[in-house]
C-alpha cells in the first residue's frame, strides 16, 4: 500500500470518499443524500460507491460542494449539525478502514491512561489525514488544550463563510476522542477557517473531559 503523495493531493482517496458519503447517507438517509449528490453536482455517486482503494477520490471542490448542498436543502445551521453527526458517524467506518493500520483497536491500546489514549487518537487522525489525504495537518498543544491546524483542508477549498464551517473534521474528533477514552465528551471546536479569510483551519480540543449530562 503506497502513501497518497501530494502531487495527487488535492482530492481525497477513494476509501476516504467512501467512507465520508457512507457517513452522509448515515445522517440523512438514502433519498436525502441522493438530493445532495444532485444538487451538488455528483450524481454519478447516486448509484455507485468509490471503492475502498488509495486512488484519487473526491477532490476538495467536490467536497466543499457536497457540504455546500447539504446547507442548501437543510438550512445553513442544520447543514453544519448534520455534516457534524456524519462526521461522527464516520468514526466506525475509519477503523473499520483503518484501525489495522494505526492499531486503535489494538487491546494494549485500549488499557493506556486516558490522556495517553486522547493525544495518540489525534495524532492517529492527522497521522492518516496527512498520509492519504494529501491534507497538511500539523498539531500544537497548550496548557489547556490541543489544536488540530489544517494548513491545507480538504473541507472548505473554495468555499466562503463568515463562520468557521469544517464541521466534519469536527465530529470525527469528537467521536475518535468519546471511543478512545472509552465514554468521555471533549469540547472540540473550529476557532479559524480558511474558509473565513484565515491563513489555517484549526480545531481546539479542550485537555479536560466536560460534564455528563445526567
Amino acid at each position: 500500500m503506497s502513501d497518497y503523495h501530494a502531487h495527487q493531493g488535492n482530492a481525497f482517496p477513494n476509501r476516504m470518499s467512501r467512507i465520508l458519503l457512507r457517513a452522509v447517507q448515515d445522517v440523512i438517509g438514502e433519498h436525502g443524500t441522493q438530493a445532495v449528490l444532485v444538487t451538488a453536482r455528483l450524481p454519478e455517486l447516486i448509484k455507485d460507491l468509490p471503492p475502498a482503494d488509495f486512488e484519487p477520490g473526491l477532490t476538495y471542490v467536490e467536497v466543499g460542494r457536497l457540504f455546500e448542498a447539504i446547507e442548501s436543502i437543510y438550512g445553513v445551521s442544520g447543514g453544519r449539525r448534520l455534516a457534524r453527526q456524519a462526521g461522527q458517524a464516520s468514526f466506525k467506518y475509519w477503523i473499520e478502514g483503518f484501525g489495522t493500520i494505526v492499531g486503535l483497536a489494538d487491546v494494549a491500546f485500549r488499557i493506556l491512561p486516558l490522556k495517553l489514549r486522547m493525544r495518540i487518537g489525534i495524532e492517529v487522525v492527522a497521522e492518516i489525514s496527512n498520509r492519504y489525504s494529501g491534507q497538511r495537518v500539523v498539531l500544537g498543544e497548550g496548557r489547556d488544550s490541543y489544536f488540530v491546524v489544517l494548513e491545507r483542508c480538504g473541507f472548505c477549498e473554495g468555499l466562503r463563510a463568515d463562520v468557521p464551517i469544517c464541521a466534519f473534521p469536527v465530529g470525527l474528533l469528537e467521536e475518535t476522542l468519546f471511543w478512545v477514552t472509552r465514554g468521555n465528551r471533549f469540547l472540540v471546536e473550529e476557532t479559524s477557517c480558511i474558509a473565513c479569510g484565515d491563513p489555517v483551519c484549526t480545531i481546539r480540543i479542550g485537555k479536560e473531559p466536560q460534564e455528563q449530562l445526567a
